[in-house]
């Protein structure tokens, strides 16, 4: 079910970056002002401008964007530490924090995913309820930044420094922007209610 909605809301995005164009529209301005109350406001502005079309001025339309590029970063994190597995000569202990990698952005895809559908069910709601639905997606999103935060962990210290550590540390500092970024985005939003 998850992946569904995941292909789904991947599918999405992409017809839309394939539709619009980054800085023509009007609401790149409303982009660019949301982004700069997130940690990386570059990073939100560049990842979030192609989509200008289908935010246009709408706060839940820019959290949910938001986390479906988070989302299809934490997907390609996924799939890339996976290969890093299949590496030979790998030490045992670095064979057991990638896989350990491999379940923490498993869990992200998880609850951003979970997020995004609750997200998208909010406009239904009002009030108590609405509190309720966004308490869930900030609690999936901060989760999911916890999990990204823990798939590095198992590669502290100098036992695991080189090529293989700075090639998931990039991936998933990638990964834990655009949450970053999101959840910020997330809790503009709760604050607009």
């Amino acid at each position: 079910m998850a992946r569904a909605v995941s292909l789904l809301l991947l599918l999405s995005i992409f017809y839309i970056a394939g539709t619009s164009s980054a800085y023509s529209r009007p609401s790149s301005s409303y982009i660019q002002k949301s982004c700069k109350a997130t940690t990386f406001p570059a990073v939100c502005l560049q990842t979030l401008s192609a989509y200008s079309s289908k935010i246009q001025q709408s706060p839940q339309n820019l959290a949910l964007t938001a986390l479906s590029v988070s989302l299809s970063r934490a997907q390609y994190a996924k799939g890339f530490v996976s290969k890093m597995t299949k590496f030979k000569g790998l030490k045992r202990r670095e064979y057991q924090a990638i896989k350990d990698c491999v379940e923490e952005m498993d869990d992200t895809v998880d609850r951003l995913s979970k997020a995004a559908q609750e997200l998208q069910r909010l406009s239904g709601f009002r009030g108590d309820e609405f509190l309720f639905h966004m308490s869930n997606v900030q609690t999936y999103v901060s989760a999911a930044l916890t999990d990204e935060n823990t798939c590095f962990d198992g590669f502290a210290g100098r036992a695991l420094n080189g090529k293989l550590k700075s090639s998931i540390r990039a991936q998933v500092v990638k990964v834990s922007q655009v949450t970053s970024n999101a959840l910020a985005l997330v809790n503009q939003l709760a604050a607009t209610h």
